[in-house]
């Protein structure tokens, strides 16, 4: 179980193609021009729609807000080598007590259907289950959020149960998902990919 003040979480991680960083407010700028776009917003579970700049701007001060207490760890996903933010993707609802926490995470239309965003799950666990050495991480989707199940799966995450129509969108009632995983299931997946990389 982890301690709450012996945690540090560092300000930057780094994949093959992305880099994870924390959020600054001159980023609301890009965060405002993915996210108004209403087919990015749909099937998210928090994110109003119309968003606007001012929108953007108290998101970037209530993460770094919880960040210095501890409670979440959200990150701006930007390709390698460059400063723009394309999405957003972090840790919330940190519990140091039970040792969990729930992901959340979007991406730019643009960058859709590229990987991007199995690169910046992948990061993300390994910084919850190597870093804050929780026991699990919790997601929360709508039913029809295909491209999200798909993340989640490829990453490793068991679907748990689903929450009917407990949520309004779109002129209708959906359906949450709710998806898991333990620490156990993430060590075993990861030591299953490195012997299949080493195998072939």
């Amino acid at each position: 179980m982890s301690s709450n003040n012996s945690i540090k979480i560092i300000p930057e991680i780094a994949e093959k193609r992305i880099t994870l960083r924390r959020l600054r407010f001159s980023d609301s700028k890009d965060i405002y021009h993915n996210i108004k776009d209403r087919e990015v917003v749909k099937w998210t579970l928090n994110i109003p729609h119309p968003y606007s700049r001012n929108e953007a701007i108290k998101f970037i001060r209530k993460v770094n807000y919880e960040a210095r207490k501890k409670k979440s760890c959200v990150f701006g996903i930007a390709l390698k080598d460059e400063s723009r933010i394309i999405g957003v993707i972090g840790l919330s609802k940190i519990n140091y007590k039970d040792s969990n926490a729930e992901i959340g995470y979007w991406l730019g239309k643009k960058y859709w259907g590229k990987g991007i965003m199995t690169e910046a799950v992948k990061l993300i666990l390994e910084l919850g289950f190597k870093q804050l050495k929780l026991h699990k991480i919790n997601a929360g989707l709508f039913g029809k959020n295909i491209a999200s199940k798909k993340v989640l799966e490829k990453a490793g995450f068991r679907f748990e149960g689903k929450i009917r129509e407990s949520r309004f969108r779109s002129g209708g009632w959906h359906d949450e998902l709710r998806y898991g995983i333990l620490y156990s299931e993430y060590k075993n997946k990861r030591v299953a990919q490195e012997w299949l990389f080493y195998r072939d």
